[in-house]
């Protein structure tokens, strides 16, 4: 980041030149805040507290401030009651915002502190044989845009998409495929047909107890190498991948691995033992477990009765591979909020086993996607299928084009970004832990917080520098109040994309490109932006300013951006 550009640490300084650097703290920066009325300026300083160290009221600490500050960035610096009020210099400020976007591109909002370092990010995970539903996309769009994110912060990233691919279900839907499963018919229609069986074990070991015993011994045999289950289970695998890849193409997101949770078959007993050796294994109830009783967690399942393994003993064993593979600086898990103690387990389990990078492991949990208040369950059959709502999507998406702009060329491949874009949209413009109720209505909404009105704004603002012909652009100035607002706006583009990063929170970014693509709606329908006089060239400068950084936005979100629609 640019210090130069960075308003906020001008007025920071010329505000400790003033109080004194012995007095000045990184508390009282933080106290600097953009006042909700422009008119009490473009960045404002409560003075409370020095009162204290002044013992004087804070009115009269604030006009001598305001009095001693004379740097040529502001236009002026004036006190207001107990606060200092700095107006920026509107055409030196904008100047500097604008220009440094043309010359920067797609770079602009980029962060260096990453630089060298590696952040593994596990997303995604769908189980295998079970449909790819919308309870997955929350995972899915969350993790990529955390990636994105990342790497805008300088990180390298590697992105692992963890299949759910081990566990006592794989018995217990072997089990099923034995008792009433057809090869022929999986090979005409695989998931629906292997969800199907999936569904009927759960409903019928309800009345009949000895089909759960059954799927356990079908996962024993399966752990043991038995030829019939470990062929069985690969062929659900192969399957499932070919599911899953039709569907990550809609969405254009890839992975650098899909090592999943049997991957880790052969490491598991190497985690066992090392946790007896440290004397944190003891047996319960015939299972063998890590206490956490001092942590206030629930004991750590290692190996079942039976001596089946679980979850913690998979991730264990995939925390200590990426470490050892990766030398990660932080480890995100981007798992559904239910999940939060099986964390807390396996991080701790990890820190007491001698690992000192367990520390930099973070759970990033999400809320639920709801259907009519109550969370989608494979297990119940209540779920909607992510391939269909995109395919909606697209169609409505395509739909709306045909009608609004039929002579548009590569209609369909507009109507995909623009699909696409509303479903991913509707996800990440809430903050991640908020449930979200499932509405295709409201997903499919091209008025309003869409990203269609993101888009929309993108292509209106592509269609004025078409119109103009210009295709350099540079900014000398201007002092209108809506081309000030959007010019502030620009300028906060770096700033949130380092609160998304802190935060692991895309929508900081999603209401970021919300607000901007608004000021420039407010802007194009107040400003004669082609009008032929001295201040066009700023003007459309300032309009590939904001192309700029909409496109960049959306694409940290995993959107793409029509120029037509």
């Amino acid at each position: 980041m640019d210090v130069q550009t960075d308003f906020k640490s001008l007025f920071a300084d010329a505000l400790k030149k003033s109080v004194g650097e012995d007095l000045w703290t990184e508390e009282m920066e933080r106290l600097i805040e953009q006042p909700k009325n422009s008119a009490y300026g473009d960045l404002s300083f409560p003075c409370f507290q020095l009162a204290k160290h002044f013992r004087k009221p804070p009115q009269e600490i604030a006009a001598k401030l305001a009095n001693a500050i004379h740097d040529p960035a502001f236009e002026k610096v004036e006190a207001l009651g107990p606060y200092v009020n700095a107006f920026f210099d509107r055409k030196s400020f904008g100047s500097r915002v604008v220009n440094r976007i043309l010359r920067e591109k797609g770079n602009y909002g980029s962060w260096s502190f990453g630089e060298g370092k590696t952040i593994v990010l596990d997303f995604s995970s769908p189980n295998i044989a079970k449909p790819f539903s919308m309870g997955h996309l929350r995972s899915t769009v969350i993790g990529s845009a955390l990636a994105n994110i990342c790497e805008k912060a300088g990180y390298r990233t590697v992105k692992i998409n963890h299949l759910g691919d081990w566990g006592t279900q794989f018995g217990k839907l072997i089990s099923a495929y034995k008792r009433w499963g057809s090869e022929e018919i999986i090979k005409v229609n695989p998931i629906p047909e292997l969800f199907r069986l999936y569904v009927r074990f759960h409903e019928e070991e309800k009345a009949n107890p000895a089909l759960t015993e059954e799927g356990r011994s079908w996962f024993k045999r399966l752990e043991d190498g038995d030829e019939e289950a470990v062929r069985l289970w690969k062929w659900f695998r192969d399957v499932s991948l070919e599911e899953f890849q039709r569907i990550y193409r809609l969405l254009e997101i890839g992975f650098d691995e899909y090592t999943g949770e049997s991957f880790y078959n052969d490491k598991m007993d190497a985690i066992a033992r090392q946790l007896e050796e440290k004397g944190l294994l003891v047996t319960s109830d015939q299972a063998e477990v890590v206490m956490l009783e001092e942590e206030g967690l629930p004991p750590c399942l290692i190996r079942k009765s039976d001596g089946a393994t679980t979850y913690a003993t998979r991730d264990l064993a995939a925390g200590v591979y990426r470490y050892q593979t990766y030398r990660f600086a932080k480890a995100l898990y981007v798992v559904g909020h239910e999940q939060s103690v099986h964390f807390k387990q396996v991080f701790k389990v990890l820190e007491k086993m001698g690992n000192p990078w367990a520390k930099d492991m973070v759970h990033v949990p999400f809320g639920l996607y709801l259907k009519d208040g109550k969370k989608m369950s494979t297990r119940k059959g209540r779920v909607i299928l992510l391939e269909e709502v995109l395919e909606e999507a697209i169609r409505q998406a395509l739909k709306n084009i045909e009608a609004k702009n039929p002579r548009l060329e590569n209609k369909e491949e507009a109507a995909k970004m623009v699909g696409v874009g509303a479903v991913v949209f509707h996800d990440l413009k809430s903050h991640r832990m908020n449930n979200i109720e499932f509405s295709l209505e409201d997903m499919l909404n091209f008025e309003g917080e869409t990203g269609p009105y993101v888009q929309y704004a993108f292509a209106r603002a592509c269609s004025v520098l078409r119109k103009s012909g210009e295709e350099t652009f540079a900014f000398s100035g201007l002092k209108d109040g809506e081309s000030w607002e959007i010019v502030k706006r620009l300028h906060a583009f770096p700033e949130k994309v380092l609160q998304a990063f802190n935060g692991y929170d895309p929508s900081v970014i999603a209401k970021y490109v919300l607000d901007l693509a608004k000021a420039f709606n407010k802007y194009y329908g107040a400003v004669r932006i082609l009008e032929t006089d001295e201040e066009r060239p700023s003007r459309l400068a300032l309009v590939k300013a904001i192309t700029i950084v909409l496109e960049e936005g959306l694409r940290l979100l995993g959107i793409k951006a029509p120029e037509q629609m």
